[in-house]
C-alpha cells in the first residue's frame, strides 16, 4: 500500500470512462464508504469533460502510464478500458506495486489469468475481478433458496441474458477481431457462467452453440452454453441479441420446487439513467410485480407457484468489499483464480461451438 494515512479514504485510479466507467465504476467507487475517485484515466476529450461534470474533484490523466507514474499518490487502479487492454494495463500497474480491479473479462485465456494472479501473488498485491452479477437481486435471492433448501436437489439451472438488437451497433464488442475479446461469448457469458460456477461448482463438460445472426454482425449474437457441472447439476446458459421474446432471466428445477424469475436487476437501467445508490433505501428494489414464483406442477405464468420477494441488489457490496481487502479486514470478492475457472469454461464453449463437440474440463 501507498502512504495514505491510516483513517483517510483510499485514492482509486480509473482507466477508461466509457460505459464500463462512468456508469458502473466510477459512481460504485464514489458511493463507497473509505475510497475516493481520485483520477479518471481518458484521452477523449468529451469523455474528459464529462468525468469532470459528473465528479467535480476528479483528476484527469490523458493515458494510463501517468496514472503508474504516480503510483505512489494512488492506492488502487481500476481497469475499465476495452478488453484488449485488461492483461497490459494490469500487469503495468501490478509492476507499479498498485492493487487492481480488472473488469470482466480479465484476459482473453485462462492461462493469461493465471499468470495475472501469480504476478499479484508475487507481488503481495490484491487482483480482482468486477463480476457485478453476483450481487444482481434476483442472483442473490436464487442463492438463498438454494442453500434454504427450498428447491431441494437443484438438477437444472436455466439462466438467460437476451435482448433484441436486430441490428448491431458497432464498436470492439461487436468486431470480429480475434484480439478485440468481442462477441456476446466474452460479454454476457462471462456473467453466466461465473453465475453457475458459484451457485453450482467446477464444470466437467461444456457443449456450445454460437451463430452470428444479423446482418452485417461480425462475430456471435446468438449463443448457448450447456454446463455439466461435477455436483451433477447441469446449467444450460442463454446469451442473445437477437431474442424477439425474452425468456425467464432464471429458471431452476429441483427436486422439491422450482424457481422462475422474468427481468433483469434494476440497478444497470438505474446507473445509466442518473441513479447513485449512495444514501438510497430503496436501492436495488424491485416491484412485487416483477417478483419471482417457487412452487411446483404448474406454470408460474398460469398462477402457479408463490411470489417470493426479491431480495434487493447490492452492486455497492463489491466495492465495499474491495476496500475492506485493501484494508486488510476481508477477503477479495472475486479472484483471478475464480475468473480464470470461468474462463476455462468460455474456451471450451469456443471450442465446442467451432468443432460442434462436447470437450471435457
Amino acid at each position: 500500500m501507498t502512504g495514505t494515512p491510516p483513517g483517510s479514504p483510499l485514492r482509486v485510479g480509473l482507466v477508461g470512462y466509457g460505459l464500463a466507467g462512468s456508469v458502473f465504476h466510477a459512481p460504485l467507487i464514489a458511493a463507497t464508504e473509505g475510497l475516493v475517485l481520485d483520477t479518471v484515466a481518458t484521452s477523449n476529450p468529451e469523455r474528459q469533460r464529462q468525468a469532470r461534470a459528473e465528479f467535480p474533484d476528479v483528476r484527469i490523466a490523458p493515458t494510463p502510464d501517468e496514472l503508474f507514474a504516480r503510483a505512489a499518490e494512488l492506492d488502487l487502479i481500476v481497469i475499465a478500458s476495452p478488453n484488449k487492454t485488461h492483461v497490459p494495463l494490469a500487469v503495468a500497474a501490478l509492476e507499479a506495486g498498485l492493487p487492481v480491479v480488472v473488469d470482466k473479462p480479465v484476459a482473453g485465456t485462462a492461462a493469461e489469468a493465471r499468470e495475472l494472479a501469480a504476478l499479484a501473488e508475487r507481488r503481495g498485491l490484491l487482483l480482482s475481478v468486477f463480476q457485478n452479477r453476483r450481487w444482481d437481486n434476483d442472483f442473490l435471492t436464487l442463492r438463498g433458496l438454494i442453500e434454504d433448501g427450498e428447491l431441494g436437489d437443484v438438477w437444472r439451472f436455466e439462466s438467460r441474458f437476451e435482448r433484441w438488437r436486430p441490428r448491431p451497433k458497432g464498436g470492439w464488442r461487436e468486431s470480429g477481431d480475434p484480439a478485440e475479446i468481442g462477441g456476446l461469448l466474452y460479454d454476457l457469458g462471462s456473467h453466466v457462467v461465473d453465475q453457475a460456477l458459484v451457485l453450482f461448482g467446477p464444470a466437467t463438460r461444456v457443449y456450445a452453440e454460437a451463430d452470428v445472426r444479423r446482418e452485417g454482425a461480425e462475430t456471435d449474437d446468438d449463443t448457448f452454453i450447456a454446463v455439466t457441472h461435477a455436483s451433477g447439476v447441469r446449467s444450460h446458459l442463454y446469451v442473445s441479441a437477437t431474442a424477439a421474446q425474452l425468456g425467464p432471466r432464471f429458471r431452476v428445477l429441483g427436486s422439491r420446487a422450482g424457481y422462475v424469475k422474468y427481468g433483469l436487476d434494476p440497478q444497470e437501467a438505474d446507473l445509466r439513467e442518473g441513479g447513485r445508490p449512495g444514501g438510497r433505501a430503496d436501492w436495488g428494489t424491485e416491484p412485487e410485480s416483477m417478483w419471482g414464483r417457487v412452487g411446483s406442477g404448474d406454470s408460474p405464468l398460469t398462477g402457479g407457484g408463490d411470489p417470493r420477494r426479491t431480495v434487493p441488489g447490492d452492486y455497492p457490496a463489491y466495492y465495499a468489499a474491495v476496500a475492506a481487502a485493501l484494508t486488510g479486514s476481508g477477503a477479495n470478492p472475486v479472484t483471478a483464480a475464480e475468473a480464470a475457472d470461468a474462463l476455462d469454461v468460455l474456451e471450451a464453449a469456443r471450442r465446442s461451438a467451432r468443432d460442434g463437440v462436447a470437450v471435457d474440463l
